[in-house]
Order: structure tokens, then sequence, then C-alpha cells
């Protein structure tokens, strides 16, 4: 079982009063594009055929700002996710059938793995601000 402290508890919310919506929406049409088989759950979305169709799918925009709102939710139940997602998990398993492996980071994201890309982005950030100070 995976807790958080309230450090962590602070530190999401403190990220998370940050994260830029228009980021989270495109989410989904990254996730149609790179993993196109993630498609099938869609086909009331009509064409998803390209990326450029992904793109500017009104359909897919709208799910990204649901996903968007399941974050929210998650954000603001962070003492018992799993009891504010019970609803929706019923729905992605028993209603939608979605392959429980589309929810999962891959064994190799791991905590160490996280925190290593996490100090690698901010030495690029850092490389890319250098000419600016």
């Amino acid at each position: 079982k995976m807790s958080l402290s309230a450090k962590d508890k602070d530190t999401v919310k403190t990220f998370w009063a940050k994260v830029l919506t228009e980021v989270c929406v495109a989410a989904p049409r990254m996730c149609l594009v790179v993993y196109p088989w993630t498609q099938r759950y869609f086909g009331s979305f009509g064409n998803l055929y390209n990326a450029a169709a992904i793109t500017s799918n009104p359909k897919v925009a709208a799910h990204g700002r649901v996903v968007l709102q399941g974050l929210e939710q998650a954000v603001s139940n962070m003492d018992n996710i799993k009891a504010a997602f019970a609803d929706l998990s019923v729905l992605h398993s028993e209603k939608l059938q979605v392959d429980p492996g589309n929810f999962k980071l891959g064994k190799d994201f791991t905590a160490e793995v996280q925190q290593a890309f996490q100090k690698f982005l901010n030495v690029v950030v850092a490389s890319l601000q250098k000419q600016y100070y």
C-alpha cells in the first residue's frame, strides 16, 4: 500500500496549483497517438486515424478535461483516493472493460527513476536558462 505523508500531500497540492490545464488536456491526445491500441476505447469519438485527426478532435479534448477533473478529484481527496475513485474504477473495469495495463506506469518507472529524471529535467531547464542571466 502506498501512502502519502503530510509533506507529500502539500507538495502535490502546491504543484497541482501550478499545472497548466492545456498540458493536462493534451495528455489523452498524446496517449492516443503513442499508444494507438487505446483508440479501441474511443470508437464513438469519430476520426482517430492519424495524429492530426486526434489533435483536432473535440471529443478527445473534452475527454482530456474529464481526465483533468479526475486528477483534481484525486488531489482533493488525497486521504482516500481509492474511495474517491470507486465509481470511476467500476466504470473502467466493468462497463468499459479497459485493460488494467493501461493504468500502469510500468515496472521500470520506480521512485528512483522518477527522482533521477526530475533532476535531469532540472539540469536541462537550467542549461536552457543559462544565457538569460
